[in-house]
């Protein structure tokens, strides 16, 4: 019997930074992270991140491939310290490791992951994981929505490792697309 591939089906958003104290309220979890992107072949992204919580300190590791715009291939498991220890050995010099907090906030069926950033003060990325690239949903109350993301590059948080656009840049790209 053949096992079904685990797909992440995911949309992200440019948003307005959303008011911190307002996003506690209102979200389910809140986690600080830190995102390191490791050596990997093309076409592909592998990460370890150490993320932070009020029950304590959890290790992943995750590889991604692309399979379209809006889905990719996800293999991610748990991991101790000392093999994320391991892992950071094979960072990506050419990266930088990647700092957020990531508010989980609930809506309808879904929970939307915002997650704000120390270099940007204005703006913020928004994702939802979807069942299907096609499932519809709707926006949380409040939230100021300024473009898709989904399928931009520029814009993952491997690229972003890579090079953060200024807020500057990010409004030069708003207007001109």
């Amino acid at each position: 019997m053949n096992t079904p591939e685990p797909l992440e089906i995911e949309r992200r958003f440019l948003i307005l930074r959303p008011d911190p104290a307002e996003l506690e309220k209102r979200c389910s979890h809140i986690y600080t992270m830190e995102q390191t992107y490791l050596l990997s072949p093309p076409h592909q992204t592998e990460r370890v991140r150490r993320r932070e919580s009020r029950d304590g300190v959890s290790f992943f590791h995750t590889v991604k491939i692309d399979r379209s715009a809006i889905t990719r291939l996800e293999q991610e498991e748990e991991i101790t310290p000392e093999a994320y220890d391991d892992y950071l050995t094979r960072r990506d010099p050419m990266t930088q490791t990647i700092y957020k907090t990531r508010y989980c906030l609930p809506e309808g069926p879904y929970t939307f992951e915002i997650d704000l950033y120390p270099f940007w003060p204005h703006y913020a990325v928004m994702e939802i994981e979807l069942p299907r690239e096609d499932a519809p949903f709707r926006f949380p109350h409040g939230i100021r929505v300024i473009r898709e993301l989904t399928g931009d590059h520029r814009f993952s948080n491997a690229a972003l490792a890579r090079h953060i656009p200024t807020e500057c840049e990010l409004s030069l790209i708003h207007i001109s697309e």
